[in-house]
């Protein structure tokens, strides 16, 4: 395979941020990927922590332009330190194996010991799935790809970043916006959600019986239901958060492992049409949930993926306490977060392009957010 050099900018320097008052956070740039005119995107990656202490960022690497359809592969790096520095040339992961591209990774912990990486092999327009592949030797090698969605089923999904969970049971939970079927004469970008189940470990593979559309309480407009994410709450259901239109992320919940949903409705995490990414810190009853908060947002940028925020809930995403603004450039494009919690810090990966130099998707960048910097909120 061949070895893709990428020079990589460290940032040492620390960067503050106010919170609620007079409170104020610290956190530091610990990698950023910039664009290059041979490498015009770095986006949309994961974390995955390795037996021997490292961790392990896969992102999506673009060589054929900035669009979500040009050609890209999957690329790696390596912290040897607990995400507070890393190296800084590309470990080559996956060579692109689809006609436009391969992107939007998720690496998982499986309870069996392995690592599944999951990721979108885009062919077309009219066919873009989700497909998982396997590694019992920490990352180092990888299976062949196994089809998450059948072709009597074929069609353009979205699976985002940083999204797939396995719950306490065991079951895998893949969720799924979807764009287009064979049977649709253009792609229907407003969306519709479900979620693909594995109680094999991802051998086999079945569809939610739900699959939901999003509309206004008020006049029974459409509205946009894209970019699904979910987490397991304590009581055993399941939360599926989705990015919208309708000024907030969206929320349903099932009962039955992800089989059923209840109607999105609208939650109290105010955003503009932008993903969220909501995790449980390990062993707590606290989530923390990263995005656009808009809640206090000034006119002007209304509509735009910036403040990144950061906020957590002990009462299971029911309410949230005020957020935490990490960065806040009004050209910032900040989006597509991938968590993972250390003994210390708080990593998340993320887009964050300036869209006055680019689309803003182009440059991503791991971010540390301390511990220490967050109250009383510890693993």
């Amino acid at each position: 395979m061949k070895h893709f050099v990428f020079i990589a900018v460290v940032v040492t320097a620390t960067v503050t941020a106010a919170i609620a008052g007079d409170e104020v956070a610290q956190h530091a740039v610990a990698l950023r990927l910039p664009s290059t005119p041979s490498n015009p995107r770095n986006s949309e990656g994961d974390f995955i922590r390795l037996n021997d202490g490292r961790i392990l960022f896969v992102y999506t690497h673009f060589t054929g332009g900035g669009g979500d359809h040009s050609s890209a592969h999957l690329a790696g790096r390596y912290s040897f330190d607990g995400g507070k520095s890393w190296d800084d040339i590309d470990t080559p992961v996956l060579e692109s194996d689809a006609n436009l591209n391969i992107m939007s990774v998720s690496l998982l912990r499986l309870a069996d010991g392995r690592i599944a990486l999951f990721y979108l092999r885009k062919d077309s327009l009219q066919d873009c799935r989700p497909v998982v592949r396997f590694s019992d030797d920490e990352a180092a090698t990888w299976s062949q790809p196994r089809e998450i969605v059948p072709d009597s089923q074929i069609g353009y999904y979205v699976l985002n970043n940083d999204r797939v969970i396995q719950l306490r049971d065991g079951r895998l939970v893949v969720p799924l916006a979807l764009h287009h079927t064979p049977d649709q004469k253009k792609p229907d970008w407003t969306g519709r959600v479900l979620c693909c189940l594995s109680d094999d470990a991802g051998k086999s593979w079945r569809r939610s019986k739900s699959i939901l559309q999003a509309h206004d309480q008020r006049s029974g407009k459409r509205l946009i239901a894209q970019e699904p994410g979910v987490v397991e709450l304590r009581d055993g259901r399941v939360m599926m958060f989705v990015r919208s239109n309708a000024g907030s992320q969206l929320l349903s919940h099932s009962r039955d492992g992800g089989a059923t949903w209840t109607p999105l409705v609208p939650s109290t995490l105010h955003s503009p049409t932008s993903p969220a990414t909501i995790e449980r810190i390990p062993q707590s009853d606290t989530l923390v949930c990263v995005w656009n908060d808009h809640a206090k947002i000034s006119p002007e940028l209304r509509g735009k993926r910036t403040p990144l925020s950061l906020a957590t809930s002990d009462d299971e995403g029911m309410t949230w306490r005020p957020s935490i603004t990490l960065f806040d450039s009004p050209d910032g494009w900040y989006c597509y977060t991938a968590i993972e919690f250390t003994e210390d810090a708080i990593l998340l990966g993320h887009c964050g392009g300036d869209r006055t130099k680019n689309n803003g998707l182009a440059e991503s960048q791991i971010t540390r957010v301390r511990w220490s910097d967050l109250g009383d909120v510890r693993p």
